[in-house]
């Protein structure tokens, strides 16, 4: 094992600099610290005290030999740095008590989405923001309160360039002297009138156009999700640098002079060169976190380590468990628990040649990339029309394995084929999860928690009630949490898994949904399916050489079964299902746009129920009036506290978030009991 020289670094605090001297082992070659400032004004965060920012930038080195590597795509095809390795260099933050003596010791480890940081927001009670510093940026605190240390490090190469955001430094893959070429996909639902699409997802970089006059570079355009492919003829078509492109960036976009037609799916194939190595990015998570774990040295030690990842790196850390990653270099777990949030059953474009991090799979966008990929369940279970038999945790031996926890919102069933990761492929019986994994199902709620009061803007054309879901998951996600560091650290086993199962008739086809019939509501059509797809004869070793894929038969997707009100059962049911005033889906359509049938991305509805029983006769809505259910205000925060102690007494809410859901379900009631009725 390489140990480097040793290093200095930079250290800047309250505006002096200081220089430190350490040795670093062969995973971390460097870590320089550009700035560490005591944040929230020094103020204390309880009995941890106050706590301190560290931003830096870290480089690392990946040794091609060692079998901890084998799995990453193109590394014995990488230029070699002076280390030896292969060599990565990533942007971090990490935020920790100043004084070391008050910390929990537990790393919790935020893959970062897309650049970001969300864990403040989702476990603080915080404003989003990638910047953490002021006191209001720390919400309640509560991460600090537990004297976590939270570590942020850039995974992905290709994030959007704002300086804001985590990013990685990758080499590319070379065949000797060659450089190596290959096809690349993009592809665009379009909503309006549009000259330019952008090859990127998201506004991500994309890949370069090896040749543009080349005849593999072809545009296709259908008129829905299944449709039969047309090819645009080439002359209607160009690459471009785009409308507000820098100067020299190269061609990142295509232009149609007569327009793209709103309401058409088009998909480009075309030849790139030079491919990133993507799946350093997976070494880099397992480098940073065994780094804190084991390195003397390191600035924030910890002796645990918990991994979050949300939607996008959810599925990333799927990835990390299907590959094997929680083994480091040194043979040793890195990950003792992870929480991954609303990744449905998906994967993705993390480690194979010419991959697209951001790319993901709903109903109706960023369609068949590699994205939902079998195995699906933790445990073993046979793909009977391929013969395989497989689990997630197949390449980790239990040594190697962490104590998982899941979660999903009711949208994931619908939109990311949630249920894959609990049945069998061919969806005919319940396939039970690991022995440390549980699996937990926020009832009714969609991707994220909407704003409330709704957008006045997002009402609903064809019905009482508003496009976005407001349940709030996130009190259930900070006491989950808070259980998983007592089961990781102390070995206390948290709740028992809830979800829906296909036994107890909770886990349904969606024709067999008892969805109530709510005047001007239309179910989807079909949920979000998974296909037996194929990426061409060299997919097992990373090589994506057929674009568009050929698409097998579907894997069976089936959704929670709801209520006599349309809100799901079979999982975590929170106050707001409990002791209803609405129907909450966690699907909705696109009302309002081109092929308005389908799903729109990550969002449901919130709709009333009818106020009075006179109301819900003249609507003709089956569903019981408030009145019927709550003789006034009183009574309904009487069932509201009763509902809450029971979470609480569960182990779904944390006993001090009581008066966040007392205030967020009687500003609820008033809402709804208060609102104007909507336009005949």
């Amino acid at each position: 094992m390489l140990v480097r020289r040793t290093t200095l670094l930079s250290l800047v605090a309250g505006g002096l600099l200081t220089c430190l001297a350490i040795s670093v082992q062969a995973r971390v070659l460097d870590l320089h610290i550009d700035e560490r400032q005591v944040v929230a004004g020094g103020a204390p965060f309880g009995d941890r005290g106050a706590y301190e920012r560290l931003r830096g930038t870290v480089t690392f080195s990946v040794d091609p030999a060692n079998s901890a590597n084998a799995a990453i795509t193109d590394i014995t095809l990488a230029p070699r740095g002076e280390s030896g390795g292969v060599e990565a260099q990533a942007t971090f933050m990490v935020l920790k008590p100043t004084d070391a003596e008050r910390a929990s010791g537990v790393g919790f480890f935020e893959v970062s989405n897309r650049g970001g940081k969300a864990a403040l927001g989702y476990f603080n009670a915080a404003p989003f923001s990638t910047e953490p510093m002021a006191t209001e940026d720390f919400g309640d605190g509560l991460l600090m309160r537990m004297g976590l240390t939270v570590i942020w490090v850039g995974w992905q190469f290709d994030v959007p360039g704002a300086a804001d955001r985590l990013r990685l430094q990758v080499p590319v893959a070379t065949d000797g002297d060659q450089a190596i070429t290959g096809l690349v996909r993009s592809d665009w639902v379009v909503d309006g009138p549009a000259t330019h699409l952008h090859l990127g997802h998201k506004g991500h970089t994309p890949y370069p156009v090896a040749d543009p006059d080349d005849e593999r570079n072809v545009l296709y355009e259908r008129s829905g999700r299944d449709a039969t492919r047309q090819v645009v003829p080439r002359n209607l078509w160009r690459f471009t640098a785009g409308e507000d492109a820098a100067a020299g960036s190269g061609l990142t976009n295509i232009a149609m002079e007569d327009g793209f037609r709103a309401g058409r799916i088009y998909e480009l194939v075309y030849v790139s060169t030079n491919p990133a190595l993507v799946g350093l990015g997976l070494a880099a998570v397992r480098d940073m976190m065994s780094y804190a774990l084991h390195d003397e040295s390191s600035p924030f030690a910890v002796s645990h380590g918990i991994a979050f990842g949300v939607s996008q790196t959810g599925r990333f850390l799927r990835q990390f468990l299907y590959q094997g990653f929680n083994r480091d270099e040194s043979d040793r777990k890195v990950f003792d628990g992870m929480l991954i949030h609303t990744a449905g059953a998906g994967r993705g474009s993390f480690n194979h040649r010419f991959g697209q991090p951001s790319r993901d799979a709903h109903r109706f966008s960023a369609f068949f990339y590699p994205t939902d990929l079998y195995p699906f369940t933790s445990q073993p279970s046979r793909d009977a029309v391929t013969g395989r038999d497989e689990g997630l945790l197949d390449r980790l031996a239990s040594a190697y394995r962490p104590k998982v926890m899941v979660t999903n919102t009711g949208y994931e069933y619908w939109g990311r084929a949630a249920s894959l990761i609990h049945i069998t492929p061919s969806g005919d019986r319940d396939v039970a999860p690991a022995p440390d994994e549980r699996i937990y199902h926020l009832a009714s709620g969609q991707h994220y928690v909407s704003r409330r009061p709704p957008d006045p803007d997002h009402r609903l054309l064809t019905a009482d009630g508003w496009r976005g879901n407001p349940l709030d998951f996130l009190v259930n996600l900070r006491a989950l949490l808070s259980r998983l560091v007592e089961w990781v650290r102390d070995d206390v086993a948290p709740p028992a898994s809830r979800y829906p199962t296909i036994e107890t008739d909770s886990l349904v086809r969606s024709d067999r949904l008892a969805f109530p019939d709510i005047p001007g509501i239309t179910l989807p059509a079909s949920p979000h399916l998974a296909y037996r797809a194929d990426y061409g004869p060299d997919w097992g070793r990373g090589i994506v050489s057929k674009q568009p894929p050929w698409l097998g038969p579907p894997f069976q997707t089936l959704v929670p079964q709801v209520d006599g009100l349309g809100n799901e059962t079979g999982g975590v049911r929170n106050v707001e299902i409990r002791v209803p005033l609405a129907t909450y889906t966690p699907w909705s359509l696109r009302e309002g746009l081109p092929v308005a049938g389908e799903m729109r991305d990550f969002t449901g509805q919130l709709l009333p129920l009818p106020g009075t029983s006179a109301e819900a006769a003249q609507r003709h809505d089956p569903r019981p009036s408030v009145e019927e259910l709550y003789a006034d205000r009183g009574v309904f925060t009487e069932a509201v506290r009763d509902a809450a102690d029971q979470l609480v007494s569960d182990g779904f809410l944390l006993p001090e978030d009581r008066d966040r859901v007392m205030a967020r379900n009687q500003g609820l009631w008033d809402l709804i009991t208060q609102r104007q009725e909507p336009a005949p």
